[in-house]
């Protein structure tokens, strides 16, 4: 039998290097000794030593002096603690109206944020509004532009695998304005987009109501539905990118279209306002809060509105129960808090509608959710190019 070339020294350093700055960026914030590198590892002393000094002279690892004593050492231990200070990582959310910015450090640590409104404006006022808020949230954290290693940012529209938005039509063209080429250029950024559920889902399995699910649908339910889908904890894409486009659900009996929470409650609740119902506002007064405040109340009309709104979501839940059998279905998004008021409808509902219900939570993140997923996917792209990356 022949076998391949043995891999070069050059390959087993790289590897070796890999490996122990990722066992540094998992281990706590006071670091390894050696002992416990080599223990994690599974290097010799010598290679964790070496290879630790070395991440140490690129500054992606400090070397401590801790007063405490290795176990019949008189005197104290080699020790190595990752940098999260080596630089900082960028989160966006780009929607139709705002755009959030998240800074953090390398272990994903909020420093500071930033919120700016869009004027109205083409693609580059877009992206100069994007870039001036991400300014904003590196001012508020104490940093610099050039200390950002990675940006991942957050659009409402499919996105393919080479981070292209892969149809862009309809409500998906205010979205594609050359972001990741405009904030490059203008600062010098690696720039990753990506599907705004799909950040939601990965920011739930890391922070919020999926952490410890594999298996896992977040459902941004504010004006628009649209899902990020987790299958064996990897993401759910599809050819273009429209793994979890919900505008299937027009053929859905039952259902009112891929229409989020927020447009639903705003328009039920004007005809019902035009019924005389939501404490006498005017039907041109309705707001999705008006809507829920009155239902809190025992406004009969609202809680018609939260009944209609408790089937539809319902729907949504047994199709994706049905189509993926997802352990669990997070309702996220802007309207996160409101959706809470729903879950009874929906769980009473779901085992009429599916023979598979998965379990229903609503975020706790809110409308971070996209945010905080981006910034999870810019830390996972910092590790896997770290030992090419210059830190500033």
């Amino acid at each position: 039998m022949r076998r391949g070339p043995a891999a070069g020294p050059h390959v087993v350093r790289l590897a070796n290097a890999e490996t122990v700055l990722r066992t540094l960026r998992e281990a706590p914030d006071a670091g390894l000794t050696a002992t416990e590198l080599v223990e994690a590892t599974g290097l010799s002393r010598a290679t964790a030593i070496a290879v630790g000094d070395d991440l140490v002279r690129r500054g992606w690892a400090v070397g401590l002096d801790p007063e405490r004593a290795e176990a019949g050492r008189g005197r104290p231990p080699r020790t190595f603690a990752f940098r999260a200070d080596a630089g900082v990582v960028l989160g966006l959310d780009m929607g139709a109206g705002k755009t959030t910015a998240l800074v953090a450090d390398l272990r994903g640590r909020p420093l500071g944020s930033a919120t700016g409104t869009f004027p109205g404006a083409g693609a580059a006022g877009r992206v100069d509004t994007v870039s001036a808020t991400a300014l904003a949230a590196l001012a508020a954290a104490g940093t610099r532009p050039e200390r950002v290693l990675a940006v991942a940012a957050g659009v409402a529209a499919p996105v393919d695998r080479d981070g292209r938005i892969a149809t862009p039509r309809d409500f998906w063209e205010q979205f594609d304005v050359g972001l990741a080429e405009g904030l490059r250029a203008r600062h010098g950024w690696p720039v990753i987009i990506e599907n705004d559920a799909n950040l939601a889902a990965l920011a739930e399995q890391w922070r919020g109501a999926a952490r410890g699910v594999d298996d896992v649908a977040v459902v941004l339910a504010g004006e628009r539905l649209g899902a990020g889908l987790l299958e064996s904890g990897r993401l759910l894409r599809g050819r273009h990118g429209g793994a979890g486009e919900l505008s299937f659900l027009r053929l859905v009996e039952g259902a009112a279209g891929p229409h989020g929470i927020g447009q639903l409650a705003r328009a039920w609740g004007a005809e019902a306002a035009a019924e005389g119902g939501l404490a006498g506002l005017a039907p041109n007064q309705v707001t999705a809060e008006a809507v829920f405040r009155a239902a809190h109340d025992g406004d009969p009309g609202a809680l018609r509105v939260l009944a209609r709104l408790a089937e539809h979501m319902s729907r949504v839940v047994a199709v994706l129960g049905t189509l993926l059998n997802p352990e669990l279905v997070v309702l996220g998004g802007a309207v996160a808090g409101a959706a809470a008021a729903l879950l009874p409808g929906i769980r009473q509902e779901l085992p009429r509608l599916t023979d598979t219900p998965p379990r229903v939570e609503v975020s706790a993140l809110g409308g971070d959710a996209v945010a905080i997923g981006a910034v999870r996917r810019a830390l996972d792209d910092v590790a896997d190019r770290a030992l090419a990356i210059e830190l500033p």
